[in-house]
């Protein structure tokens, strides 16, 4: 393959990362996703191709495709809520549409999580649409449907999107005074601080993916019973080395502010914070080690505030 096409496909690259990290909410897999697209793109002759952009949204579209049906029923089989492998955003270049404002949204965490309810064909549909503007007949052309379809189909995934989506965005100051506030009093281990950060109907996903002592499996609702599980998970927590606590790091994840909690430099809870008014209202707690790994890789913690 010449210089001139290898330099093609790496321009194109984080649009393909892009789609492929929407389309299956791992970046461990998404990165292998863009590798069999390099590995077909290497054997087409440059004549073959019209236009590399639409070649290769169209084999990494496909390939996701594939991969999702196959992985059906092993998440079906997940024990406890399935969460997307987080990422950061703000030091990843691979990332570099998801810099854009309007681009923000569609990385989040808990659009992500709403993306695992429709099929992968609405998925791909929406995503193509909606988050990287191709035209009906363009995406009509990648899912291998017709325009008619494509357009039933992107309307109902964006009313099943618009239903369950929250789209409250506090300022990036207020949303880190939140959490600040919200480091102090789980570190103080203080039930009623603790407390006082969340909304009355606050919700709590924890994804453990049944490798983390005292991860729940089900939703955990209320401010109260979710003060007393963050205490027991931040204060209590049996998984640390003995004699352990960890540091917490205020960072973007997946597009907005997040907690990274670790020990020595190793990331063991990432946590998406979504906000109402002043007071927390979501917490995605994700601290599987596998959906970890990536970020372990390629993430140096830096220094953070002890217990």
């Amino acid at each position: 393959m010449s210089a001139t096409q290898i330099e093609q496909f790496e321009s194109y690259r984080p649009l393909m990362i892009s789609i492929a990290y929407r389309m299956l909410g791992t970046m461990t897999e998404a990165e292998d996703i863009v590798q069999e697209a390099y590995l077909r793109y290497r054997t087409q002759l440059p004549e073959q191709i019209n236009s590399h952009k639409a070649f290769l949204s169209t084999v990494v579209t496909r390939l996701c495709l594939n991969r999702l049906q196959s992985a059906q029923a092993q998440r079906e089989t997940y024990i406890g809520p399935w969460l997307p492998e987080p990422v950061l955003t703000d030091e990843n270049d691979q990332f570099a549409p998801a810099k854009q404002a309007e681009l923000h949204d569609s990385i989040s965490i808990a659009f992500l999580t709403i993306l695992e309810q429709l099929t992968p064909l609405e998925r791909a549909v929406l995503l193509l649409r909606e988050v990287f503007d191709y035209e009906y007949a363009e995406i009509a052309a990648v899912v291998g449907k017709e325009e008619a379809a494509c357009r039933q189909i992107f309307s109902r995934a964006k009313k099943h999107i618009a239903d369950h989506h929250q789209r409250f965005k506090p300022t990036p100051e207020a949303h880190r005074q939140i959490i600040n506030r919200f480091i102090q009093a789980s570190t103080s281990g203080n039930l009623d601080e603790l407390m006082k950060c969340l909304t009355e109907d606050a919700i709590v996903w924890s994804d453990g993916g049944g490798k983390v002592r005292g991860a729940a499996i089900h939703p955990i609702y209320g401010r109260k019973s979710i003060a007393r599980f963050l205490r027991a998970r931040f204060l209590e927590n049996a998984n640390l080395p003995t004699g352990q606590n960890f540091d917490f790091e205020v960072t973007e994840v997946n597009g907005e502010l997040g907690l990274i909690l670790s020990v020595k430099g190793k990331v063991f809870i990432v946590m998406a914070i979504g906000v109402q008014e002043d007071l927390i209202h979501e917490l995605r707690v994700i601290g599987n080690p596998d959906k970890l790994k990536w970020l372990n890789k390629n993430h140096t913690t830096d220094e953070g505030t002890q217990q």
